[in-house]
């Protein structure tokens, strides 16, 4: 596999994360470069870690977690998608809290991000490819991707505020009915 046909993968399996982080980024008042870095390495982790998994596990499994997949993936973005937009029609209030980006939030929105890498490297067990070299790559390039959407997401943010968060949310819950109905065949 070429360096450019790895660096088209990895664009392509992170930009779930990057939509995921810009809608991360819309409630936060101030981010800063630690909250980029912490979201980014929760979903460039990720986008390296599940490929790994699906490249050892191979043909042994791959009917049984392509077979649920897209649940795993509907449900979480569904519901985080939920939570935001329930937020967002709450009352504006003082403008305090801050979002948090604790691992209960993060871990089940780096998961779903991350399952289509675990689907498509399953796959390619039966090629060449040099295992490290390519996830190394694929995380670096979702890291870096997601940290510029939690910038993106905080300047819509701090000027939109709750129309943000609602819109980001929608988008969630959107991505989540996406992943259903492509894995579906209904589209």
């Amino acid at each position: 596999m070429s360096l450019a046909e790895l660096f088209l993968i990895a664009i392509g399996l992170s930009m779930d994360a990057f939509a995921v982080a810009i809608c991360i980024g819309l409630p936060i008042q101030k981010a800063d470069f630690k909250d980029s870095l912490k979201v980014g390495m929760y979903f460039g982790i990720f986008q390296a870690v599940m490929p790994v998994i699906g490249y050892f596990t191979g043909v042994q499994f791959s009917d049984r977690i392509i077979a649920f997949d897209h649940w795993i993936a509907f449900i979480l973005l569904a519901f985080i998608g939920g939570k935001m937009i329930h937020g967002s029609l709450k009352k504006e209030s003082s403008g305090t809290e801050e979002t948090s980006l604790s691992p209960r939030k993060m871990l089940p929105l780096a998961l779903a991000t991350s399952i289509d890498a675990l689907a498509m490297w399953v796959s390619f067990a039966f090629l060449n490819v040099q295992i490290a070299p390519a996830v190394s790559f694929i995380g670096a390039i979702t890291l870096v991707l997601s940290m510029a959407g939690v910038k993106i997401g905080n300047v819509f943010g701090t000027k939109y505020k709750s129309k943000a968060e609602f819109t980001g949310g929608a988008i969630l819950v959107f991505m989540g009915f996406k992943i259903l109905i492509e894995h579906l065949g209904l589209s």
